[in-house]
């Protein structure tokens, strides 16, 4: 390394060291630099990568690694569809695998993002691969933030640059109805999973739509709140939602009664949360 050897025998060194140690983030650097400097060729090295990639899951080094054999690669077929096509049919494949080992992945959800990005994946096929990782697992974060990369981040249908939490004006209002619609449909399939509801917020904040434009969604998981008889929550999310509507429409009794049930019945481990809360409605 010293000596910036780049060779056949140096990259067979490298493989053994990473064998023995795959998260040393100094070797896996020289590895690409060899494989830069002797123009070797890239199929090899992904099935290589592939294999160890399965059995060290939780490596970011192998991540890494791959974005940079991926930026390497398009920079040499970005000009050829057919290439740039079957590369993203190959490496949508191995994720398909590597999510099967392991489905909240962050560094493949990662990868996985960049991909999109770097290929222009915007696609059909990419939205329903989001779908079924929920259908499988309605909790998965990990699907949760990709579909809302994937509809958010589509240059074709939202404004260069915009922030994540931000909103955004070329969102079709047709997207931001959809995507309402499939949040409220899995909020009934787990109402107290806190993913479609903080996905539901996400997609309000980008439509430019008040909380207050699905109240009903809130309100089909609570009743009575602060009644002494009656009072019924199937969702502490539902709770915490309705408190921000009623603090968005200038309703600060109702949003602090609402605050303060969630402290002392419904989610009392985060009273403190709760009450500081009440406290910002003044």
């Amino acid at each position: 390394m010293a000596a910036e050897e780049h060779s056949p025998r140096t990259l067979r060194l490298t493989e053994h060291v990473i064998a023995m140690n795959p998260a040393h983030y100094t070797v896996w650097l020289y590895r690409f630099r060899i494989i830069q400097a002797l123009d070797l060729p890239l199929d090899d090295e992904f099935a290589w990568l592939n294999g160890v990639s399965l059995d060290h899951l939780k490596n970011y080094q192998i991540w890494h690694h791959r974005q940079l054999l991926l930026d390497h690669v398009h920079a040499r077929i970005g000009s050829d569809a057919a290439a740039v096509k079957k590369l993203a049919h190959d490496e949508s494949h191995f994720l398909r695998l590597i999510l099967a080992e392991d489905t909240k992945n962050y560094h493949v959800w990662s990868y996985r993002q960049y991909l999109v990005r770097r290929l222009g994946l915007w696609t059909a096929q990419e939205l329903a691969a989001t779908q079924t990782f929920v259908e499988d697992d309605v909790r998965n974060n990990s699907a949760w933030s990709h579909r809302f990369f994937v509809v958010f981040s589509d240059p074709a249908a939202s404004t260069p640059g915009a922030h994540a939490t931000a909103p955004d004006a070329a969102v079709p209002a047709a997207t931001v109805d959809r995507e309402i619609a499939y949040a409220r449909a899995k909020i009934a399939v787990a109402p107290q999973n806190q993913a479609p509801w903080n996905y539901l917020r996400g997609v309000l904040v980008k439509g430019g739509r008040p909380l207050a434009s699905v109240e009903s969604t809130a309100v089909e998981y609570v009743w009575r709140v602060g009644e002494a008889d009656g009072e019924d929550v199937q969702s502490s999310h539902a709770l915490d939602f309705l408190a921000d509507v009623h603090a968005e429409k200038g309703e600060t009794v109702e949003a602090a009664t609402c605050l303060d049930r969630l402290a002392e019945k419904w989610d009392p481990i985060r009273a403190g949360y709760w009450r500081y809360r009440k406290a910002q409605l003044a």
